[in-house]
């Protein structure tokens, strides 16, 4: 039979995710979930709980509330706590001057009204709005699925996703597999609320959703196009615990094919629509542009290159003449140190004979990266993602020549909304090195063209060397063939810091797993000892630039790259290290699920999202932000920690963007950069790349993840651990095979 308690809250003892401990005036232990606000706006609240009193050995009487109310005017207290920048006094007036139900109808729907009090400008009203909306849907939400045994941060994001739909609740009722369209629920949380709800196992919309979800999760993880419809109708059996149901997947997939949501091509494979439509067209365009015939440049090209001052090799120089006959697709693939940049800029000086420098654009996926083709080519350049906002309104380019580079980074759906607006008749040149990682997400576009030969290609295979004394293209190119490079030479550029375990294979045969484990621990703990030398070493080089606010240039100044996220040697445990070198004392920091986050710390943004935002100058001068779709892999520095506002404002040089993230953004959508996986590092650049060399990373080692770690290094790549481990990941030759709709067209 559930009690009433009634008080008011002292002490709040533990709090997670809205789950909280806390101690009455009274003294009375109290424990449940709260999710309309933060935890800590109920202190010092007049509370009234419904529940019952339970006795623990450990903790003592504790009263576990299900139902919590307010009890001061409860609007006064959502106002005041939730809403930032409504002050006691403002909230009283305003509930004075319209009465609770008054302002409540104003909130929903004239919210314009509230700038006729002073201390209310057109910025807080913004602030009121949104939070407002949010709270809105916070109860309403959470009234519906509190039978359900949701969790605070569920909610939370359902929630917030959801505040701008009409009439969630019902949506979710009719069906709830609808929240598997929200960023952060995958088909495996929304099925569990909907077995909760009432769903059956053999529901049509279940199985369909976890079609979709298995369909995608799967293209997307393998980094296949299309996947063998045995393989997703077994997967299909794992997910939903089923077996013999295939009849019913048949039917469904009759359905969603007959949608045209999944598209079933030739050997039984299947394809997400969106992926199938993005390669399709992509395997089209690069067939039509291949015949298309440019015209011709100069008509003697020895003269042309005699003048041009650059000195070009034999497939260099084919490149060039490709062009020069008429190309007007060319796909220019070069390994590290075989001049993609020099012959590059020799074919734009050559387009530059007919076409004006405002004609031409050069592009790539990274800030660095398109920066970096900026400097070695001398034309404008910008990151893909900024000409696609730029020219959203528009169908094509204003350009008629594109040149894209680190094109192997580019996943089809990228690669397809990027051609599509490449004008018909332009000039298009992709320069990209197959011997990198493969992109992230699904296709290989770049690998597929180089197959299937869709379109004229030069290959660079002449490595270009600087000195003797410089070796860092020579030792990457041994790996990417599989051969094991002169590693322990003395070079200018490259060293290898042997930390190896002695008699590693006796101590194998004669200890015990986990003494062997000790063993590679300590291993461990000396390959961070003299990492942290190392940056002993670039530290004052490093804070040089901080101190003279040349931003840019700290971050891509040293850089430790480590195949994987978890152990001692990976990159979570590396930044908790490193950020006390580089950032021991700061004026200002925030915890959130237990990663702190310091003023001026090194940070890299996670997730593919529209945030709110301004271009560097814009902050400056306080203009209105705009929303601005942030990428997964950008790299900024922390630069502002608003404590009142519970805000931390991050300044990322390479796109010149300032994103304001709310404290409760901070674990979700940013990490600490001072260690990144060599994934997350595809097109950076680093003056300085310092990479730990263990077994215990074996499980990812192969010639293509060390090769791109090796090639990010610009003046100095340090690589530490074991000599055994970076041997046997030379020889461990990576092809990468996916299942694409190019190989199957």
């Amino acid at each position: 039979m559930s009690e009433t308690l009634i008080g008011q809250i002292d002490k709040i003892l533990f709090e997670e995710d809205g789950f909280f401990i806390a101690v009455l005036k009274s003294g009375e232990k109290i424990s449940g979930t709260y999710f309309e606000s933060s935890v800590s706006h109920l202190k010092d609240s007049a509370i009234t709980l419904k529940g019952y009193w339970d006795e623990h050995k450990k903790y003592g009487k504790t009263f576990k509330f299900e139902h919590i109310k307010v009890n001061q005017n409860e609007l006064f207290f959502f106002l005041n706590k939730i809403i930032k920048g409504l002050t006691k006094k403002l909230t009283a007036e305003l509930i004075e001057h319209f009465g609770n139900e008054g302002l409540v109808e104003i909130l929903d729907n004239d919210i314009e009204r509230l700038l006729e009090f002073s201390g209310i400008k057109e910025k807080k009203l913004k602030k009121i709005q949104t939070s407002w909306k949010k709270f809105r849907s916070m109860r309403k939400i959470g009234e519906f699925l509190a039978p359900y045994d949701v969790t605070p941060a569920l909610l939370t994001t359902i929630a917030t996703a959801m505040r701008d739909v009409e009439e969630p609740c019902e949506k979710i009722k009719n069906n709830p597999y609808i929240l598997t369209s929200i960023n952060s629920i995958g088909f495996k949380r929304a099925d569990e609320l909907s077995l909760r709800m009432g769903v059956k196992k053999d529901d049509e919309n279940r199985i369909s959703s976890a079609m979709d979800y298995l369909l995608l999760n799967y293209c997307e993880g393998h980094g296949n196009s299309c996947v063998a419809k045995e393989i997703l109708f077994g997967e299909l059996d794992t997910l939903l615990l089923f077996s013999d149901k295939n009849y019913l997947y048949e039917a469904i997939l009759v359905e969603r094919v007959s949608e045209g949501s999944i598209v079933l091509m030739k050997n039984n494979r299947l394809s997400p629509a969106r992926l199938y439509d993005a390669e399709k067209f992509l395997y089209d365009e690069f067939k039509r542009r291949a015949k298309q015939d440019n015209g011709g440049f100069v008509k003697d090209l020895d003269e042309f290159l005699k003048e041009s001052q650059l000195q070009l090799g034999e497939q260099q120089k084919e490149a060039v003449q490709k062009i020069n006959d008429g190309a007007s697709l060319l796909f220019l693939v070069g390994y590290a140190g075989t001049g993609k940049s020099t012959t590059s800029r020799t074919i734009l000086n050559l387009l530059n004979t007919k076409y004006d420098k405002k004609e031409i654009i050069t592009c790539a996926l990274s800030g660095i990266a398109s920066q970096r083709i900026a400097d070695t080519t001398g034309y404008e350049s910008a990151t893909i993602q900024s000409l696609l906002v730029k020219f959203e309104d528009r169908d094509d380019f204003p350009y008629s020549v594109v040149l894209i580079d680190e094109a192997s980074m580019i996943n089809s759906s990228l690669f397809a909304r990027l051609i599509k607006k490449v004008s018909k008749n332009a000039i298009l040149i992709v320069v990209g090195d197959d011997a990198q990682l493969p992109p992230i997400g699904a296709g290989n576009i770049l690998s597929d063209v180089l197959t299937l030969s869709l379109a004229p290609i030069v290959k660079l295979t002449k490595i270009y060397r600087q000195s003797e004394d410089k070796a860092i293209t020579v030792i990457a190119n041994d790996v990417r063939t599989g051969m094991v490079p002169e590693y322990k030479k003395e070079y200018e550029d490259f060293e290898f810091i042997d930390i190896s375990l002695q008699n590693y294979y006796v101590l194998k045969n004669q200890l015990s797993q986990k003494e062997l484990q000790e063993f590679r621990e300590e291993n461990s703990a000396q390959i961070v000892a003299e990492i942290a030398h190392k940056v002993v070493e670039s530290i004052e080089k490093a804070r040089y630039r901080l101190n003279n606010k040349q931003i840019k240039e700290y971050l891509n100044y040293f850089q430790v790259i480590t195949p994987m996220k978890g152990g001692t040697l990976g990159s979570n445990n590396l930044n908790i290290v490193l950020q006390e070198y580089f950032n021991p004392n700061p004026k200002k920091c925030v915890k959130k699920g237990g990663v702190e986050f310091r003023l001026m710390d090194k940070v890299v943004h996670t997730k593919n999202e529209n945030m709110t935002s301004w271009s560097g100058e814009g902050y400056k001068n306080g203009e209105d932000s705009a929303l601005r779709r942030i990428y997964n892999g950008m790299s900024g520095l922390i630069f502002k920690i608003e404590e009142d506002d519970e805000q931390v404002a991050v300044f990322y040089p390479n796109e010149d963007i300032v994103v304001v993230y709310e404290y409760e953004e901070l674990r979700s959508h940013l990490m600490l950069s001072y260690a990144l996986t060599i994934h997350k590092v595809q097109g950076m650049e680093y003056d300085i790349v310092v990479i730990p060399m263990s077994f215990s990373h074996y499980i990812m080692h192969n010639t293509k993840l060390i090769y791109t770690a090796i090639t990010r290094a610009k003046h100095r790549c340090i690589v530490i651990g074991e000599s055994m481990a970076f041997e046997s990941a030379c020889k461990k030759l990576e092809v990468t095979a996916r299942d694409t709709v190019l190989l199957e067209l």
